[in-house]
């Protein structure tokens, strides 16, 4: 992947991760993002070391307010005191210093207080949908497995909730852990995807797990069902010419650029598309010599 093109891809993806956080991301190597199996094997993020350094990096006065809402349960209705500091915590760490790691840890504990099938896989879909822009394999794969476990709590409110169980299937995709080894989430989402084949977010995850594994073909079929139920869908979109930009299909790789040109009004990521365009032509021609 040239510079030219990594500009691309990092411009896409912040305009997307950008509803939820700015900043630096990654973007997305052969993999589209996903964590590999070897993922879970590396080292873990250290939880309590992040959150010291964190609030090392505060103001006085912002250390102040993060230690007020810390200890803010006293005696009374403690479940609902609770439930306000984690709110105001999550804000904190997403509105006024972002930090994707600490929002996520108290928007799920917060999910998990009130433990309703709503709550928990609003959280858990939130966790899925920033995966892909990790900063990081650890930050991914402690994301992907607090994701999972709040999947798997929702699944035991509600088994039949296919759009929870491709949730499951799709951390498991980023690299979270499972007893059944890193295909048990290809295996879940693939089962929602058997049983009804309009079920756009089974085929996208699906297009994930080909992605991970190198199958780019496999990942570009199923991508292309989704872009053309979504033609607005500039993420999946990006993905789909990727997948073909990797199988080696330049011709179509340039089709979905072209498409994205006329979908997206940032200047900047206009320019870089239209580049790489010209670079898949030349490549396209050199091919056929």
């Amino acid at each position: 992947m040239n510079k030219s093109q990594k500009i691309l891809i990092v411009i896409a993806l912040a305009v997307t991760a950008g509803l939820y956080f700015f900043g630096e991301t990654v973007g997305p190597k052969k993999g589209n993002g996903a964590a590999k199996p070897a993922a879970a094997a590396e080292a873990q993020l250290d939880l309590d070391k992040l959150r010291q350094g964190a609030f090392a990096n505060l103001s006085p006065g912002r250390q102040q307010y993060i230690t007020s809402l810390e200890g803010s349960v006293k005696r009374g209705d403690v479940l609902e005191q609770q439930k306000k500091a984690y709110d105001q915590l999550a804000a904190f760490w997403k509105d006024s210093v972002p930090n994707p790691v600490l929002h996520f840890y108290y928007a799920a504990a917060r999910s998990e207080l009130d433990n309703t099938e709503k709550s928990l896989t609003f959280a858990a879909h939130s966790i899925l949908g920033y995966l892909p822009y990790a900063h990081n394999t650890q930050e991914q794969v402690w994301l992907a497995n607090r994701g999972k476990q709040l999947f798997e709590k929702a699944l035991t409110l509600n088994n039949a909730n296919d759009s929870s169980i491709v949730g499951l299937g799709g951390c498991i995709i980023y690299g979270a852990t499972s007893d059944e080894g890193p295909m048990a989430g290809i295996l879940k989402v693939r089962g929602v995807a058997e049983k009804d084949s309009t079920n756009l977010f089974a085929q996208y995850m699906l297009g994930v797990g080909g992605m991970a594994s190198g199958q780019y073909d496999k990942a570009a079929s199923r991508f292309e069902k989704v872009a053309d139920a979504q033609p607005g869908n500039v993420e999946v979109l990006f993905k789909l010419a990727e997948a073909y930009e990797l199988a080696g299909n330049y011709t179509s790789a340039i089709a979905r650029y072209q498409q994205i040109v006329k979908t997206v009004d940032v200047p900047e990521m206009k320019s870089e598309i239209l580049k790489r365009i010209e670079q898949l032509k030349t490549a396209e021609a050199g091919k056929k010599k």
